[in-house]
């Protein structure tokens, strides 16, 4: 396949369109873009020499022939697609409330919440779009802030002055790179489109004038005959000049749409941030119909547990437990859970209220672990969801988190939520994930992952993630999204088949029982610079089932009983 990508410059005429093209040649974003075996995830160190979490060979050996508990796992997210051919079995069903009949059954507030809840989802609809948090900060403080002088205020205002000053700051920079790569992105993916038009025009006519298809090679024995053959003659021989090797016309133009479909979803990326992410104006409260500033308020939402676009969720669920048992897509990592599905996270950033109501709901259904694949750089009402995570542990819950796909040290930058409570002290069953890559090198860490000394507990795999997306495909993502359902999975597994261990000896045992790397050097996200990778999160390590299960068996804890 073609080991460049190029970038074509278009000048139009009123008779014929004149392409000109110059190569480029792009680089790998360290091991991001290279490829993996889809499962690697769930492969062995030792055995398949590969950086994976030991799933297959846990339950081949030490837990062969075991009994094990059902453990219902949260996933705090997008929506999941609760009928995809791989989850459908194992979703999350509420017992105590029938179906469809529009009454409260078991009486917690949600009517008809069968198989989870919908935070932000209303009467007549949902939320996909949504404000980010500097956004909603910024609307907030600056009529107060923007005109004041700071010599005249009191020292209380001072504070919360200085405050509006960082998130001003964030704001007007974020706003403008990402107006600035919408723009970009846009002018490229117009320029590459049209191109694309070009090549696949030129491929047809020479094709048909060659009687079979054309090859690089094949361009010189090209009779031009008129003009339109002596332009798509030029034109490929141009565009195809610095390309190596005896490539197929029609292999070019399938590396060119998969470029394009990349620079496709970098437009809506960025398009999204500037129309709504960081909108003024935009309220996708409408839709929900609560009272924002009313942080007790609970019975809200509906129990569309899909939502318009569930394709981050449900491949986190997918990570945590598709259906092992069945011979189609792919196998999860545990083998005995259901998926409750409780929609809080659109398509912007999250809010405190939503999150703090997602976490109790989860709780009270009897979620034993809760995966937050989410998070961002302010939290305006943390205490509300401080109090939501010391219920939730207080429960015996285990919440997993994402560290963050910043390429930041998360003991400087803020990343929420997390563990520390606003108050002091800290929250004792929180585990804080970071992305590995599956081999032992320089590129080990995501080179998008945070990390943290103190922040982050352990890495998982997060890189070039296999998992389900809705309507019953699967998709390769990365992310620590990715590497906190990673290691979620893990816990369930111990939960499940050591059912008297708490949730803070789940957390111990996770933590106790990572893979170490001894000397190894990886390159510390968001630079070139090489670290110690023990030195990028309290316990230096990796993740891993099968040490995880062997360390769980020599606690007190007994194994499950059938």
């Amino acid at each position: 396949m073609i080991k460049q990508i190029f970038r074509l410059g278009f000048f139009v005429t009123t008779s014929l369109l004149t392409v000109h093209a110059y190569a480029f040649q792009t680089e790998s974003s360290q091991q991001d873009t290279i490829t993996a075996p889809s499962d690697w995830f769930l492969r062995d160190p030792e055995t398949d020499h590969i950086q994976g979490l030991s799933v297959e060979k846990v339950y081949g050996t030490l837990l062969k022939g075991k009994p094990s508990k059902t453990v219902l796992v949260a996933v705090i997210d997008s929506g999941i697609d609760i009928n995809h051919e791989d989850l459908k079995d194992i979703i999350w069903v509420n017992e105590d409330e029938i179906p469809g009949n529009g009454i409260d059954d078991d009486k917690n507030g949600y009517i008809d919440d069968v198989n989870g809840w919908n935070f932000i989802g209303g009467k007549n609809g949902n939320v996909n779009e949504d404000t980010y948090e500097v956004t909603r900060e910024y609307a907030r403080l600056k009529p107060k802030y923007e005109n004041a002088d700071e010599k005249k205020l009191s020292k209380k205002d001072k504070v919360e002055y200085d405050y509006w000053k960082t998130v001003q700051a964030k704001y007007d920079r974020d706003f403008e790179f990402n107006k600035t790569q919408y723009e970009q992105y846009n002018q490229q993916y117009e320029l590459y489109r049209n191109a694309l038009g070009t090549i696949d025009f030129c491929d047809s006519l020479l094709e048909a004038s060659l009687g079979k298809p054309v090859r690089k090679s094949s361009l010189t024995s090209v009779n031009a005959t008129n003009d339109t053959i002596r332009f798509a003659k030029e034109t490929l021989s141009k565009v195809l000049e610095n390309v190596d090797g005896d490539i197929l016309v029609s292999e070019f133009i399938d590396e060119l749409k998969g470029y394009i479909g990349q620079l496709e979803e970098g437009v809506d990326h960025y398009r999204v941030a500037v129309e709504y992410g960081y909108s003024l104006t935009f309220n996708s409260r409408t839709v929900v119909g609560d009272d924002p500033k009313n942080l007790t308020e609970k019975n809200y939402g509906n129990n569309d547990v899909k939502g318009p676009d569930a394709r981050h969720g449900t491949h986190v669920a997918g990570i945590i437990g598709a259906n092992r048992k069945n011979t189609i897509g792919i196998k999860g990592i545990a083998d005995n859970v259901r998926i409750m599905s409780v929609r809080a996270v659109p398509n912007g950033d999250e809010r405190d209220k939503d999150i703090a109501n997602a976490i109790i709901y989860a709780t009270d259904n009897g979620a034993k672990v809760i995966n937050m694949s989410f998070g961002k750089a302010f939290s305006p009402n943390k205490e509300l969801v401080d109090k939501a995570v010391k219920y939730a542990e207080s429960k015996g819950v285990l919440l997993v988190h994402a560290a963050g796909n910043d390429g930041e040290d998360t003991d400087v930058e803020s990343n929420y939520p997390n563990r520390k409570f606003l108050k002091g002290g800290e929250a004792k069953t929180w585990l804080e994930i970071g992305a590995s890559s599956w081999g032992a090198d320089e590129n080990f860490v995501g080179s998008f992952s945070n990390y943290g000394k103190k922040s982050v507990d352990l890495f998982s795999p997060g890189v070039q993630i296999y998992s389900t997306t809705p309507e019953n495909t699967y998709e390769e993502l990365q992310g620590t999204s990715m590497a906190s359902p990673a290691a979620a999975g893990v816990a369930a597994i111990i939960f499940s088949y050591f059912p008297d261990l708490t949730a803070a000896q789940v957390k111990d045992v996770l933590r106790e029982s990572t893979r170490k790397f001894d000397g190894l050097k990886v390159t510390k996200p968001g630079s070139q610079d090489k670290v110690p990778f023990s030195q990028l999160s309290s316990t230096g390590g990796l993740v891993n089932a099968y040490e995880a299960v062997k360390f769980a068996a020599s606690l007190k804890g007994k194994p499950a009983g059938k």
